[in-house]
Parts: C-alpha cells; sequence; structure tokens
C-alpha cells in the first residue's frame, strides 16, 4: 500500500506543470522532476553515507534548480526580496534534512541503536539555538554572507569525511539498555561495555551545533559524531542513531521558529517533490549500502565537499567562484 501510494505521488509530481518560485514573478520555473530525482540524491546520500545530505540539499536550490542565482540577480534592487528566497532556501534545507532524519531514527529505533537520553540532552541544547538563531537571523542574512559561511561550513564537511574514512571503527553489535537516568549522570550499557555521561556536556554541544545549523539550514550530525565518538568515547554503531535523533530536534524546532515566528514562507509543491525522492532515495540507500565500499565513498564525497566549499566560499566572499563552472 505504501509503495502505490508513493508511485501515485511520484507520477502526480511529474505530471505537474513547472511554476514560477513561490509565485514570484521572474523567478525561476521549478522543474518538480528535477526536484523529484535531486531528492533522490539527498536521501540515498543520507542513508548510505550518515551525512552531507544538508549540503547536497542546498546545492539543489542554489544551482541546480537555479534560486541562488536569483536571489543574487535581485540583490541591489530588491534586497527585502533577496533576504526572504534565502531564508526560504535555508528553511526548504532543513525540511529535507528533517525528513531524511525521520526515516534514519525509525530504522535505528528498531534496532537499538540510539541512545535516548543522550539525544535529548544534545536536542534539548539544539532546541535553545534553534530557536534563538532564527530570531536574530531571518531577514538579515544576504545571499552573499550565506553563500560565504555555507561554503566554509561545506569545507569542514570535506575536512571530517576525509578524517573519518581514515578511522577504524570497533565491529560491536548489540542493544542499548539503560543503568541509571539522572540529572547529574546517565549511564547505560552496550555489547558488554558501559558508558556514562554528564547531561551538561552534551546540551551545550547542542546548543552550538543547533546555532550552527539553524544559520546555515543543515543538519550537522557531522559535528555531532566527532563529539560522541571522540569526547564521549561512544562506539560508531549506536553514534549515528543518536546524532540522527538529536538532528531531527533541532530541525523540528528551527523549521518550526523560522516558519511559524518569522513567517519565513517555503514553497510546498517543490518540497512534496524533494521529500518524495529523499523517501524513494532513502529506501534505495538502504539496500545498497551494504554493497558499496563506505570508506570509498567518503573519500568520493569529501573531494566533492571540497570543490563544492571552496566555490560558495569564493562566490560568498569574494563575488566570483573560482572553480569552474
Amino acid at each position: 500500500m505504501r509503495r502505490a501510494a508513493l508511485v501515485v505521488l511520484l507520477l502526480t509530481l511529474t505530471t505537474v506543470h513547472a511554476a514560477p518560485f513561490l509565485g514570484i514573478e521572474g523567478a525561476p520555473e521549478v522543474d518538480l522532476g528535477v526536484a523529484l530525482l535531486w531528492g533522490v540524491v539527498v536521501g540515498w546520500t543520507f542513508a548510505t553515507v550518515g551525512a552531507f545530505g544538508g549540503i547536497l540539499a542546498a546545492v539543489g536550490h542554489l544551482s541546480i534548480l537555479g534560486l541562488g542565482g536569483f536571489a543574487s540577480s535581485v540583490a541591489e534592487t530588491q534586497p527585502e526580496l533577496s533576504r526572504q528566497i534565502t531564508d526560504s532556501i535555508r528553511v526548504s534545507n532543513q525540511w529535507l534534512v528533517g525528513f531524511s532524519a525521520i526515516v534514519a531514527c525509525l530504522s535505528y529505533l528498531r534496532q537499538g541503536r540510539l541512545v535516548a537520553p543522550l539525544s535529548i540532552s544534545l536536542g534539548g541544547g539544539a532546541v535553545l539555538g534553534s530557536f534563538l538563531t532564527p530570531l536574530l537571523t531571518a531577514g538579515r542574512l544576504s545571499l552573499s554572507s550565506y553563500l560565504g559561511f555555507f561554503g566554509a561550513f561545506t569545507l569542514l564537511v570535506g575536512a571530517y569525511l576525509l578524517w573519518e574514512s581514515r578511522q577504524r571503527r570497533r565491529d560491536e553489535r548489540g542493544r542499548v539498555e539503560l543503568l541509571q537516568l539522572g540529572m547529574r549522570r546517565v549511564c547505560f550499557s552496550f555489547a558488554g561495555r558501559s558508558y556514562s555521561f554528564q547531561p551538561v556536556l552534551p546540551f551545550t554541544a547542542g546548543f552550538c551545533v543547533g546555532s550552527l545549523a539553524s544559520l546555515l539550514g543543515v543538519g550537522g550530525g557531522f559535528l555531532y559524531v566527532p563529539f560522541l565518538t571522540s569526547v564521549l568515547r561512544l562506539p560508531y554503531f549506536i553514534v549515528a542513531g543518536t546524532s540522527a535523533l538529536a538532528v531531527l530536534v533541532g530541525m523540528a524546532v528551527s523549521i518550526s521558529t523560522y516558519m511559524l515566528v518569522k513567517k519565513v514562507t517555503v514553497d510546498f509543491t517543490l518540497l512534496a517533490a524533494e521529500l518524495a525522492g529523499v523517501a524513494l532515495g532513502s529506501v534505495i540507500g538502504a539496500r545498497t549500502s551494504a554493497r558499496l565500499g563506505e570508506t570509498h565513498l567518503r573519500l568520493l564525497f569529501a573531494l566533492l565537499a571540497f570543490y563544492v566549499g571552496l566555490r560558495y566560499l569564493t562566490m560568498g566572499f569574494l563575488g566570483e567562484s573560482l572553480l569552474p563552472p
């Protein structure tokens, strides 16, 4: 039944005629077929690599669909409209990341691969950061500043993917079991080992990551992962699910604040096509990830991140890209 409903939705979206973004006169006409296919790429990447989904979502909106070029073209004559489009791009990115996180969390929850109290601690900090950032930046961030900061962030993601591809992971399997739950300390066991943390530490980390993710319209999962593996010393097998739930909490609050408090608008027809593609890509990614070399994939995406990051960094801060096209 679910597959049939998805097929009907895909067929419906691909037959809808293209319309200007947000109904704005002169805006690029959104090709829903292209949007759907790019959603598949985003969903497949997030399901396969566990990162880079937010960056690809932004690349799709800025370059593939041409929204970045349009916002740039009206920046001098209609600066408010340019900032409105920039905000809409940021929120649309987060819709795709949040939906990808929902799909991932459902899978990790069934497998017992997430530490709910730790996700709540991270998410609690992310809630605060994700609420304050839209209040302070909505309608104030120019496209050039967004492109520059986004480029710098993408370069960091590339460095992270390169670092992670060189890490050796312990081959551990099992389910998380909660041993102690308190305001000062939480203890749990996994694969025969005991772990503990003080909730204030992940709360602080969640606030920092949530603020940055809300500013750039990305998930921030790549920042949660090294914190969980290097600072809290947790095995990667439970880190992915724990960070995905924290990302989901932050995205939900950030999207709500942008749209309900700051009245940022999004193109729901475009989002429907993209989210349908994300759902399809997540299903495909879950089935193909085991057959692909994860290390080589991360290296590939690291190189792509360096290219994308340098291109947007120079485009935003220098006014033109130093890299083609």
